[in-house]
């Protein structure tokens, strides 16, 4: 028998009292449990939380329940006290996995033959939506934090870059030098780009075209595309290219994407470069054909300071995205180790004047 079939089973008078009391919750479903401890109702939206795909006859045994359920329906039925909002996951079928909020209500005696009723609410998204929160929360204290940190090294760093010049003025030792120079310029250069990750700078907007940035970009980087050998293929298609953006924020956003696409091939990688048209939004998509991204890094890939390389600050990617969201447009990846990785970002474009 289908859920749909258990969904059509109908309770007596009394019972939908119940039914009516208990639905009023918005996601919410219902059993009813009879003297004889077994489910004689099962509401549509209950049985799709519950993956209950059949039920073997009118009155079905506790055991068809999940098992975490099936204790809670045994603990409210032994009890006089009420089970109120015990959280459960469970497996709904396609769906993945669900967590739901469980109450039993016992009767003191059986009402119309209801011994208990068995109140389901899903409170994914609810959960969802709270754990967002609590990033979001974390993100705005980190970024405070970051703030604040940046400054201080950056006003330490002018004393140190002044010290450590009188000292290679006195020793004279090239690759000390080098080597202490180079550092310190790392040092400086995490810092700048905390300072734009949590400065939040107003971009400045106007009409440009998108392809003239796009070929900035590209000649940006075209030495390290020479140094490796890559080979380039652009297919620059889309008409128009005109949209509403802040000319250096979206170079800095596009020579963010080439480098992480340069970094992940070796000699003799292709990194491709297309745009076009699609729905009066401008589709661009940058590939390489690199190693690939691990798939339990994507969900992760634009967060703050998350990197997998050595020497990475893990801000590139979350800078970038904020520069794509602050123009109103999307960005996504899709990725296979082995296969290489794409990068696509969605402009608004301007409609061609008149």
């Amino acid at each position: 028998m289908s859920s749909g079939t258990l969904a059509r089973l109908q309770p007596g008078p009394e019972e939908a009292v119940f039914l009516g009391s208990c639905l009023g919750v918005p996601g919410g479903g219902i059993a009813l449990i009879d003297r004889a401890g077994k489910l004689v109702f099962v509401s549509e939206e209950a049985a799709r939380m519950l993956a209950l795909a059949a039920m073997p006859k009118p009155a079905a045994p506790l055991e068809i329940l999940p098992g975490p359920v099936q204790d809670l329906v045994r603990e409210g039925l032994s009890s006089r006290s009420p089970v109120t909002s015990r959280q459960v996951e469970l497996a709904a079928g396609a769906r993945g996995k669900v967590m739901v909020a469980v109450t039993v209500h016992s009767l003191p005696a059986a009402t119309a033959g209801v011994r208990a009723v068995l109140v389901l609410n899903d409170i994914t998204a609810a959960r969802r939506l709270d754990a967002n929160l609590r990033h979001f929360d974390r993100l705005a204290s980190l970024g405070t934090v970051s703030a604040g940190m940046a400054h201080e090294i950056r006003n330490a760093l002018v004393a140190g870059k002044t010290f450590f010049d009188l000292l290679f003025d006195r020793y004279h030792d090239a690759e000390l030098v080098s080597v202490a120079r180079r550092e310190i310029s790392r040092i400086e250069a995490i810092v700048t780009r905390m300072l734009r990750f949590v400065g939040r700078t107003q971009p400045s907007f106007r009409e440009v075209h998108l392809h003239d940035i796009l070929e900035q970009s590209l000649r940006l980087v075209q030495p390290r595309i020479e140094d490796k050998a890559i080979t380039l293929h652009r297919s620059l298609l889309a008409a128009p290219d005109r949209v509403k953006g802040d000319e250096v924020q979206l170079q800095q956003a596009f020579v963010n994407l080439f480098l992480n696409a340069l970094e992940a091939m070796g000699a003799n990688g292709t990194l491709t470069v297309t745009t076009e048209t699609l729905d009066g939004q401008l589709r661009l998509t940058i590939r390489d054909t690199g190693a690939g991204i691990p798939a339990e890094n994507l969900p992760r890939l634009f967060e703050p300071f998350f990197t997998t390389k050595d020497h990475g600050t893990g801000l590139g990617l979350a800078i970038t995205r904020r520069i794509i969201q602050e123009h109103s447009g999307e960005i996504s990846v899709q990725s296979e180790p082995g296969q290489g990785t794409a990068f696509r970002i969605l402009l608004p474009v301007l409609p061609t004047p008149s």
